[in-house]
């Protein structure tokens, strides 16, 4: 087996939020613009959190400044970390079989085990926290690294094949999502995507998308067979 690189989505793949991440966008653009509807005619899933905030910004006919897209994004991680809190334990949960096969990574030898996701950083962090799975991850690609999920990922790769000590080439990298743009991204990259459809998304509709393997969750046996062992 290849020196390794695994690359965890959060929202819809390791957990779900109860809709925290949500309320907590749409209380920043309250708080600063007045628009509590900003992303109401859009999609957020797979974006990432500065994409979702510009567009929100364009569609009120806001600045879209570097800055003006920094101001709601610390509006929003100050919302969230009171959100989180409030969620109900039935409401907010790591997906079935995830805390598993990020343990069975873990244990392997030439595996780095990160997260690739839209979310900024900080707001990884609180949202993992809760579920008691952040220091489980030692890198990653994130929404502060680039606003382009593909570079994001990119970028994740890039610093899991560092803490291997080996070229990102040399490695076998996997990005685990629940979105066609988390397999777009992986796609972008060459990378395998393995998905699952704990998010808006099935899993045969995420297979039509270019998966390389998608399950309904990571509680199949074969999802974790493909994590560990797949191409």
């Amino acid at each position: 087996m290849r020196p390794t690189v695994l690359l965890f989505d959060i929202d819809g793949t390791l957990v779900t939020t109860g809709g925290a991440g949500r309320r907590s966008m749409e209380q920043a653009f309250e708080s600063l613009h007045g628009r509590r509807d900003a992303c109401d005619s859009f999609s957020m899933s797979g974006m990432t959190d500065r994409a979702i905030v510009r567009k929100g910004l364009e569609v009120i006919g806001a600045s879209t400044s570097q800055e003006a897209i920094t101001a709601v994004i610390d509006a929003y991680l100050a919302s969230l970390a009171e959100e989180v809190q409030r969620v109900q334990d039935r409401d907010y949960r790591l997906h079935p079989g995830m805390r598993e096969a990020v343990e069975a990574a873990h244990s392997r030898e030439g595996f780095a085990v990160g997260l690739g996701t839209g979310n900024v950083r900080q707001g990884a962090r609180v949202k993992l926290e809760r579920v008691r799975i952040y220091d489980r991850f030692s890198f990653g690609g994130f929404g502060c690294d680039h606003e382009d999920r593909t570079e994001l990922i990119r970028h994740g790769a890039r610093s899991g094949a560092s803490l291997l000590g080996v070229p990102v080439e040399a490695c076998r990298v996997v990005v685990i999502g629940d979105t066609p743009k988390d397999v777009a991204a992986a796609k972008g990259i060459g990378a395998t995507c393995i998905a699952v459809g704990t998010g808006n998304f099935t899993p045969d509709a995420l297979l039509s998308c270019g998966a390389d393997y998608a399950f309904a969750d990571f509680s199949a046996p074969e999802a974790l067979a493909a994590l560990l062992d797949g191409r």
